[in-house]
């Protein structure tokens, strides 16, 4: 027997076939299918590993929600932004008093670092209602409730809070960093070490302009994806390629480098 996500799957896919085949119709084509496979693999995840963060920086969370956005396997299975991994650690073992994540969606970061910083301030902030009620789900989930500060638009004044503290700013706003991000506009980012997604595919010129705006006052690494399959479940070796392929894949369909701006000790 069908179910109602397979019958919406197959509407979906005849509508893309419909006329003469394109590039454009059959990559949208691939591209559907992939996310009803991977819904298919969440469950199957789920199912045989539970809920928890198998692997990474943030193993052992308790992840209660389905993600606001792209997949949420490679969230569970611990590879998610693997590329970040390092930069992760080095956020944890950097002594900071207090954590904005601006864009925080359901919580992974947020919660993440709440349970990983246990002496930290953590703020998390989107403007998506919807986000907000997953975030709190996910803080709640992991015992986090008087640790994680959950609100909405974060604006250029309210960086302010970043002096007389030692701050890390985590943003993931989809191509609004660019008028967010501004040192000129947001005096207090220059007191905070920022590490920002940046959409470039959005915003063409955006790695461009953050580098610029930040290098007087900070170092400027970026970081490009990568994959990491060490966290998949040794069930997982019964899989085909293209199954546990996707398992790891973020739905991203244009490239998205992190920067990771620290302050310069002079600033």
């Amino acid at each position: 027997m069908t179910t109602p996500m397979t019958q919406a799957v197959a509407r979906r896919l005849a509508e893309l076939s419909k006329g003469e085949p394109t590039m454009g119709t059959l990559n949208a084509a691939l591209r559907h299918l992939a996310k009803w496979r991977a819904q298919v693999l969440e469950n199957t995840l789920v199912k045989r590993s539970g809920d928890r963060v198998l692997s990474g920086p943030f193993k052992g969370l308790h992840y209660a929600v389905r993600a606001s956005e792209g997949s949420r396997n490679a969230r569970l299975v611990g590879c998610y932004e693997a590329a970040l991994h390092p930069v992760i650690e080095e956020i944890v073992a950097g002594g900071y008093d207090l954590v904005i994540d601006i864009g925080s969606a359901e919580g992974y970061y947020a919660t993440g670092l709440a349970m990983r910083m246990p002496e930290a301030r953590v703020m998390a902030r989107d403007v998506d209602p919807k986000a907000r009620t997953a975030c709190a789900a996910m803080v709640a989930a992991n015992g986090l409730g008087a640790r994680v500060e959950i609100g909405g638009e974060f604006t250029h004044a309210d960086f302010a809070l970043c002096a007389g503290q030692k701050t890390v700013v985590f943003c993931d706003i989809e191509g609004a960093e660019g008028d967010l991000l501004d040192p000129v506009a947001a005096p207090g980012l220059l007191q905070a070490d920022v590490i920002v997604e940046v959409h470039e595919g959005m915003r063409p010129g955006l790695l461009a302009t953050l580098t610029e705006r930040f290098a007087p006052t900070h170092h400027v690494a970026r970081f490009d994806r990568k994959l990491d399959d060490s966290g998949l479940p040794d069930w997982t070796h019964d899989f085909g390629d293209l199954d546990r392929l996707l398992l790891l894949w973020e739905w991203r369909s244009t490239p998205t480098p992190w920067l990771w701006m620290k302050r310069r000790a002079a600033a």
